[in-house]
């Protein structure tokens, strides 16, 4: 095998393919990257769960395939001069690098060893573009549960429909849901989950951009084509929530917030509030005003915040930290504030009555003051 490249881009696609690289694994080749010279260089990474492979623009003179240690791999094309990089490899697998003045000799494995990535065909893809998946994304990974008792809740759940694409993730506390509406409709209705693992690293792989990421679904497997990226995983099974059932309907308060102001108050107050003191924020909705109040061994914490509307003075304590990330994830500056009872949730909507997201944070049993 033998190729040359320009040095940026084989960096690049060393760094994205190193993201699924086992960093210890019983099966030695896939401790590595798997590098094939075919009609294009293409560079895999796979962990048995999530397999990524880059595309990286090359001048190929011999095909041919084989596994590099992944961390030397890379520190060598990182640290050489900025020049085209010239790689060739033997029948013995003994691997020249040179690039200007700077040439290294190391050893790689045989590309036998290393097991295929799953293969999913790519008929049907659904395309969405790049900045609007990497939204519903960052928008629920952050309520993924940890609990490995329910697996199939340690991932996104993910729902195409004819008008609509949605993700969602829950965690037995909270509910984050954020929502997609295509231009043009959709020919496909499926629902999936992914596991968080292999969301985390599509997040870092998608741009800024409206440029389309296409996702197809195998028999067991999820493929993700993004620009020269593909990103394979396997889906998780099971009995995913039934979300629609735990939201509550016709809530008779509510109430507007602006968002910035309202994270600001809760933030202030939950300084005296730890993982070790677990203390809930106590929150009073009045009449076009909120008032929040916490007591731990630290201390004493008061703040307020103006709505708009009447919360009829409903008292309910909450998890400061879940609170806050739910605002933190609304993408607009005003959020509707849904509630119905102390014992109830509480659920943040849009103001403008679209059904873009929706947040879902469980109450906390308040004792007397």
């Amino acid at each position: 095998m033998k190729f040359s490249c320009e040095k940026s881009l084989l960096v690049n696609g060393i760094s994205i393919a190193s993201r699924t690289v086992s960093p210890k694994s019983s099966i030695p080749a896939l401790e590595g990257i798997y590098v094939r010279a075919g009609m294009e260089l293409y560079l895999s990474g796979y962990n048995l769960e999530t397999g990524i492979t880059v595309t990286v623009p090359a001048s190929i003179t011999e095909t041919g395939s084989c596994v590099m240690p992944a961390r030397l791999f890379f520190d060598i094309i990182r640290k050489l001069p900025d020049e085209d990089v010239t790689i060739s490899v033997d029948n013995q697998f003994k691997v020249s690098i040179r690039s200007g003045i700077a040439s290294f000799t190391i050893t790689a494995m045989s590309a036998e060893d290393y097991p295929a990535l799953p293969d999913v065909e790519y008929e049907n893809a659904i395309q969405i573009p790049q900045n609007k998946l990497r939204e519903l994304i960052s928008g629920t990974i952050f309520a993924v549960s940890e609990n490995m008792a329910r697996p199939v809740q340690t991932g996104c759940l993910m729902e195409v429909e004819s008008n609509s694409i949605t993700m969602v993730a829950v965690d037995g506390f909270r509910l984050a849901l954020r929502r997609f509406l295509p231009e043009t409709p959709l020919d496909r209705e499926v629902k999936f989950v992914i596991p968080s693992a292999a969301l985390k690293e599509l997040e870092k792989i998608l741009g800024d951009t409206d440029d389309p990421a296409a996702f197809t679904l195998g028999r067991k497997h999820i493929l993700f084509e993004v620009g020269a990226v593909t990103l394979v995983c396997r889906v998780l099974e099971g009995e995913f929530l039934d979300w629609r059932r735990v939201v509550p309907e016709n809530n008779p308060i509510q109430i507007g917030a602006n968002r910035a102001q309202l994270t600001a108050s809760i933030d202030r107050v939950s300084l005296i509030v730890s993982e070790k003191l677990k203390s809930p924020v106590r929150c009073r909705f009045g009449k076009d005003k909120a008032e929040f109040h916490t007591i731990t061994t630290i201390g004493e914490a008061r703040d307020s915040c103006d709505l708009a509307g009447d919360g009829k003075d409903l008292e309910i304590g909450f998890n400061c930290r879940y609170f806050l990330d739910a605002l933190k994830a609304v993408p607009t500056e005003h959020v509707i504030l849904e509630l119905s009872n102390g014992l109830s949730p509480i659920i943040l909507t849009p103001s403008d009555g679209s059904t873009s997201f929706l947040y879902m944070v469980l109450p906390v049993r308040l004792k007397a003051e």
